[in-house]
């Protein structure tokens, strides 16, 4: 019986020690506008760049992670997400030796569409275009770099490579993807994305279960007690106090939360290669091929699991957090009914789109808004006072 060959497990510095099934800059399947290379770098570090320059990426800094941005300076923001899983997924695209720099730019790419006031936001900008086709911030965020960036000559959007643009639509309903051409393919095929966009999903679960542990047990919503009854959380906190029995909870936090991500990543990486090890790619058109690969254990998906509904429970669904949500959802309803009523209050530029497609205008028009500035729009066509 022939040994398969162990997975690709080391420093991935240069395409010459990249895995052979890991997405290749040289071998990109394109842009939309065709355009001469860089001189200085690779394809995806040209897309990062990009992304790291797009005003929908400068704004990510003032729109809701869970915490709307004005009730603490401390809270993560979608930009801090973003960060953080970019170096979350950076870390392990070099244990597998998968391309880094496309990583990276997925994942900062990936919460471009997002609304204001995070989830609320984006359901109740959902219900209101149920009629026009519905709004999904995924969908969204692919949006945002096809079409509503508006910053080069030659084209709209930023004109992304295809490999960066399958990453950010992780997942996409069979009706849009007909509409989506070849990045939308996959959906239609049941064919799956490179390594580096799968790997990219998992890094931006990593990051907001255990960051949003942070941030709820800094709001108070949360607390130790609660937590020490989840299983990934106790089995991490047991460590951090045998070890320093004496820690106060400043650091215990995050002594604890930091040993979380340790587990989470470690075994994503441990089980990842073995995925690959036991199915043997030899080239990406394999991976795509082949059901996904990048996954965690079932012990420790299972305890992730737990975490999740915990937070959904404890944290996302808490009464204080509630009663935010139920304001950000009516500032939004509110400002979609005013801008559909009445688009002579739109921008000059959105009344332009707006006499093509009223609905889509005005709903790009506020998933582009930070928290503060829907919050002041909603001022400025509600609250007399505002003028007075």
């Amino acid at each position: 019986m022939t040994e398969k060959p162990e997975a690709h497990i080391g420093n991935a510095n240069n395409m010459n020690s990249l895995a052979p099934y890991a997405a290749n800059p040289e071998q990109t399947l394109g842009r939309q506008f065709q355009e001469p290379a860089s001189e200085t770098r690779n394809a995806f570090q040209r897309d990062r760049d990009r992304i790291i320059h797009s005003t929908a990426f400068r704004r990510l800094e003032y729109k809701t992670q869970v915490f709307v941005n004005h009730e603490g300076d401390l809270f993560r923001t979608r930009l801090t997400h973003s960060l953080e899983v970019a170096q979350l997924a950076r870390g392990i695209a070099r244990t597998l030796n998968l391309h880094e720099d496309l990583t990276e730019a997925i994942a900062l790419a990936h919460d471009l569409g997002h609304t204001p006031f995070g989830h609320a936001g984006q359901d109740a900008l959902n219900e209101c275009m149920r009629d026009f086709g519905g709004f999904e911030h995924n969908l969204q965020s692919l949006r945002v770099v096809e079409k509503l960036e508006q910053r080069y000559a030659e084209f709209d959007g930023l004109n992304l490579t295809f490999e960066v643009r399958e990453g950010i639509l992780k997942h996409c309903a069979i009706k849009n993807a007909k509409l989506l051409g070849v990045v939308g393919q996959r959906f239609l095929d049941k064919t799956s994305p490179s390594l580096e966009a799968q790997l990219t999903n998992y890094a931006d679960e990593i990051a907001y279960n255990n960051h949003d542990i942070d941030d709820g047990l800094r709001s108070g919503l949360i607390t130790i007690e609660q937590l020490s009854k989840v299983e990934l959380f106790a089995n991490n906190l047991a460590i951090v106090k045998e070890k320093y029995p004496k820690l106060e909870q400043k650091r215990l936090i995050p002594e604890t939360v930091r040993r979380m991500i340790n587990t989470l990543v470690v075994d994503l990486c441990t089980y990842s290669a073995q995925n690959i090890t036991q199915h043997q790619p030899n080239n990406i058109a394999d991976i795509r091929q082949l059901p996904q690969l990048i996954g965690f254990s079932k012990e420790i998906a299972d305890q992730n699991q737990k975490l999740k509904q915990f937070l959904r429970k404890n944290l996302y669904h808490h009464y204080k957090v509630n009663r935010m949500s139920a304001k950000a959802a009516r500032i939004v309803r509110e400002l979609f009914k005013g801008f559909f009523e009445n688009t002579g209050l739109l921008p000059d530029e959105f009344q332009a789109y707006a006499e093509t497609d009223k609905a889509r205008a005005v709903a790009d028009y506020i998933a582009g808004m930070t928290d503060r500035f829907a919050i002041r729009e909603h001022r400025k066509l509600f609250t007399v006072e505002e003028y007075l």
